[in-house]
């Protein structure tokens, strides 16, 4: 199953601004949270999860939350997604690779599942 989204940073700066850094705790747990220091990163992981419920065909809902998905890094700095228990189950998903990029304002992330 594969997934892509794509979201413009300036989208994601203006709900920052709004919302304060309350925002990102609406999709991303501490860790995530600790991990992404600007909003291109912020774009780039709100990118991931919603590209990870595109691949599993429900959208981000009752089915697959944003905290059914979690992105971390490795030592170098590689990113990765580690799914719950349940999107394994009820998905039937083994494996989870994820790539991210930022250019000309937007981030793009793509998802394999298998």
């Amino acid at each position: 199953m594969i997934g892509i989204d794509i979201v413009a940073i300036a989208r994601i700066s203006k709900l920052r601004a709004r919302y304060g850094e309350s925002f990102a705790e609406r999709f991303l747990n501490k860790d995530e949270i600790n991990l992404a220091k600007t909003d291109s990163t912020l774009a780039g992981f709100y990118a991931v999860k919603e590209a990870v419920s595109k691949a599993l065909g429900c959208g981000i809902s009752s089915e697959c939350s944003f905290f059914d998905i979690e992105i971390y890094k490795t030592e170098k700095n590689a990113p990765k997604i580690k799914l719950s228990d349940k999107l394994k189950q009820n998905f039937k998903v083994s494996q989870a690779d994820v790539s991210i990029s930022h250019d000309g304002g937007f981030a793009i992330a793509a998802v394999i599942l298998r």
